[in-house]
């Protein structure tokens, strides 16, 4: 397994590294003045390169394109290309990807699905294709990308005890 399968399925559906870098990039500029979105770049895809993150994102993509294809079985089909609010089972997985760097990839991810900024934004517009899952997913790679670097910020305040 490697990072590149996740991003060729990302690229497959419409998602760049570099536009999940770029949500990355607006979470953390006002923490870290200094940083580029290089290292953003480089954040989203150590989140890719874990496992359990690349398993989460072929399920989630896979139940996306098989509700495209009018695959599934109802009710879930009719869920899936209503969106349906209630749900939740979206949400479920990207929290999964959001715990690979800990509790601020939770506040994050809650961010990020209220505001919908970004790439999550043109996903969750339903416009082109059924994204139910992949909005959330991006979310989720982002918030984690996100908690990362601000686990690495060598700038933090240090507590003397």
């Amino acid at each position: 397994m490697s990072y590149e399968i996740a991003e060729a399925m990302l690229k497959r559906r419409g998602v760049s590294v570099e536009s999940i870098a770029k949500i990355v990039y607006d979470l953390q500029k006002k923490f870290h003045p200094e940083l580029k979105e290089e290292e953003c770049i480089t954040s989203v895809r150590a989140v890719l390169a874990k496992r359990e993150v690349q398993y989460t994102l072929y399920t989630g993509v896979a139940l996306d394109e098989l509700a495209e294809q009018n695959l599934l079985p109802q009710p879930l089909q009719a869920l899936m290309e209503a969106d349906e609010p209630l749900y939740g089972v979206d949400e479920t997985l990207a929290l999964g990807i959001t715990s690979v760097y800990g509790m601020i990839g939770l506040t994050s991810f809650g961010y990020l699905d209220k505001e919908k900024t970004g790439i999550i934004k043109s996903l969750n517009d339903k416009t082109a294709g059924i994204h139910v899952f992949l909005d959330d997913l991006v979310a989720g790679v982002a918030a984690a990308a996100s908690a990362r670097i601000a686990h690495q910020n060598t700038n933090a305040k240090i507590y003397p005890l």
